[in-house]
């Protein structure tokens, strides 16, 4: 084995050290070409894309260029809609609120209206029970009274009252038709 000195080993090292140099810059050198090559494909890709979006973007600024007037008319004009609608709809609130009383208070007059008539029905109906019933039982006692006084004039016999003649005046009981003729007091 040949013996190794320190100049051939320096020597050594100093190419090793210029290979790994060579061979740093060839890698660096095919980096660069690649990263070349890509960017010039994704330029190329750009301008592309550049080239089919220009007309949809200038499309698309133009529509909008032409619609925000259209767009501004159409809020505004919700926006005119919605107050007249929340005005509107505070009317119809205080005319539905009005329209309640007026129903209530209407409700209360005519329940005070069939409250009165009832009422004046129910009297008028006590005055004509108490106007029917009292003739009623006027003539029911006359009748009664009648009834007696027949009873009494067909129940009696000559011969009774020709006994209770003979008989002094005091003993006698006193006939049914006088009890009558005593009472002062009309029954109607």
């Amino acid at each position: 084995m040949p013996k190794l000195d320190h100049d051939t080993l320096e020597l050594l090292l100093i190419a090793v050290t210029a290979i790994c140099i060579l061979f740093q810059t060839i890698l660096l050198s095919a980096m660069f070409i690649a990263v070349r090559k890509g960017i010039k494909s994704l330029t190329e890709n750009v301008d592309d894309l550049r080239a089919s979006a220009m007309p949809v973007i200038d499309h698309t600024r133009g529509f909008v260029e032409r619609i925000t007037p259209r767009v501004e008319e159409t809020a505004k004009n919700v926006a005119e809609m919605s107050q007249t609608l929340k005005e509107n709809t505070t009317k119809v609130s205080a005319s539905a609120t009005e329209i309640a009383q007026r129903v209530n208070a209407q409700s209360s007059r005519v329940d005070a209206m069939v409250s009165g008539a009832l009422d004046a029905i129910d009297r008028t109906a006590g005055v004509v029970v108490d106007a029917v019933n009292k003739p009623i039982r006027q003539i029911s006692g006359l009748l009664a009274g009648v009834k007696a006084v027949v009873e009494v004039l067909g129940a009696s016999q000559p011969t009774d009252r020709a006994s209770q003649q003979a008989q002094p005046a005091s003993q006698q009981a006193p006939h049914p038709a006088d009890a009558f003729e005593h009472h002062s007091e009309p029954m109607i």
